[in-house]
């Protein structure tokens, strides 16, 4: 595969993945793999993708900033909790095999296709409660499998301050990508320090997460959802499919 097809495709899986991640989550549940796929070492996928990550997390909080979404005290204080979890995953993310981190990659995958299609989480509670014991806990676990495996974490977050805080949905999801933007910084320094992050295919794939995270939080459409979930279901059990048959 040529370096400009490898461009291509990274961009374009890019924009997509950070258009989702922004509405909901997932995107990195496509971006890993398909480097896998590609030919990256899978702690390597893991660990440039944060990069990416890193800059369409940046984008959304500027978007939401820019459209008058934000608290920064609450988005600050929700994301201080998963800082300790985000190093310990990520330090456990650049010391498991390769083969045993895309089997557990392959199982999550599925995890996360029977998650598109468990029922929407109720309406908001009417006192939210954001700095309550239980989302604490949760945003720390949280914050250790984001630093570990990242992919499906927004589905994570958005069902723990839906249920436990009791935030609306759009509450939620300019917390959500404050967190992630967050808690990515010292799993990439981490990463950074075990030489797992291609800086060049990592860039290229911010671009595009950067691009799609913008036009996400601008265009904000929830139309033809059904038909995005099957499609990403059909999409997530084929790469976990393959990811379990070459790493068997």
């Amino acid at each position: 595969m040529s370096a400009f097809l490898d461009s291509i495709i990274l961009l374009s899986i890019g924009c997509v993945a950070g258009f989702m991640n922004v509405l909901a989550g997932g995107g990195s549940a496509l971006t890993v793999p398909i480097m896998i796929l590609m030919g990256f070492d899978p702690t390597v996928a893991n660990g440039t993708n944060r990069l990416a990550i890193l800059v369409e997390a940046g984008a959304g909080v500027a978007a939401f900033h820019r459209e008058r979404y934000s608290d920064f005290n609450t988005s600050l204080r929700l994301a201080s909790y998963t800082l300790p979890g985000g190093l310990l995953g990520a330090f456990f993310a650049v010391k498991i095999d390769d083969r045993a981190f895309t089997l557990v990659l392959g199982v999550v995958l599925l995890f996360i296709v029977a998650s598109l299609f468990l029922p929407k989480p109720s309406l908001s509670k009417p006192h939210p409660q954001p700095h309550n014991l239980f989302t604490a806990f949760a945003m720390f676990g949280i914050g250790f499998y984001g630093g570990f495996l990242q992919a499906g974490v927004g589905f994570l977050i958005m069902a723990s301050l839906t249920h436990l805080a009791g935030l609306s949905l759009i509450a939620t999801n300019m917390h959500k990508v404050f967190i992630v933007m967050v808690f990515t910084v010292p799993s990439i320094l981490i990463f950074a320090w075990s030489g797992n992050i291609d800086w060049s295919a990592g860039a290229i794939l911010a671009l595009g997460m950067g691009a799609g995270a913008w036009w996400a939080v601008k265009l904000a459409i929830h139309r033809g959802e059904r038909i995005v979930r099957a499609v990403l279901a059909i999409a997530l059990v084929l790469l976990a499919a393959r990811l379990m048959v070459v790493y068997r």
